[in-house]
């Protein structure tokens, strides 16, 4: 079974991005980035309503990253480390597996800059050789036609269209599923 230790805290860099943990002063950034229809228009989650919801978001993926159950980092740019721009993280870990499912959002003035590529890129290999995983998965909307590129060009292979999958706010919406093994991940 999978052994996970997230203390101290994995920050990560790369040539443009810190991700570190999530504080408490990223509630403001947050919260805009988790209360926007336009940016949380895949991701079937409610808005957040107020910054306390947000402040009880960020102590709860803090409390699990204590607990070793997920990761989440708060993605900044290198030359504005406190001003958080989006999410990415281990949603998920599945231990007995090995597996885990990787999650991301972006603020919409930062898009189509090759970013969360770089954000992702990093947490794989944080993944594939810190934690042992043997295999990320991603579920996407099919409409999310960015996020599906990005999977695309991380290496990802789609294995699952799933109709009707999800049940939010009155509606049914499909999923796409997503994967890439450590063995894919070496090439």
């Amino acid at each position: 079974m999978l052994s996970l230790n997230f203390t101290p805290f994995p920050q990560l860099r790369t040539p443009r991005l810190l991700l570190r943990q999530l504080s408490v002063s990223d509630t403001n950034h947050l919260y805009y980035l988790r209360s926007q229809p336009d940016i949380m228009q895949y991701i079937l989650r409610p808005l957040h309503k107020n910054a306390q919801e947000t402040q009880q978001y960020i102590q709860m993926l803090n409390d699990n990253c204590a607990a070793n159950e997920s990761v989440n980092w708060a993605i900044t740019l290198q030359s504005h480390p406190q001003q958080l721009i989006g999410t990415i993280g281990y949603v998920r870990m599945h231990k007995e597996d090995y597996r885990a499912e990787v999650g991301y959002l972006l603020h919409h003035h930062y898009h189509r800059q090759g970013l969360m590529h770089e954000a992702l890129q990093a947490v794989l290999h944080y993944g594939f050789t810190t934690l042992q995983l043997n295999s990320v998965m991603a579920i996407t909307a099919p409409a999310n036609t960015g996020s599906n590129k990005t999977l695309e060009k991380c290496g990802f292979q789609q294995e699952g269209h799933l109709k009707e999958s999800n049940f939010f706010e009155g509606a049914y919406y499909d999923s796409l599923y997503w994967a890439l093994l450590a063995r894919q991940y070496r090439r």
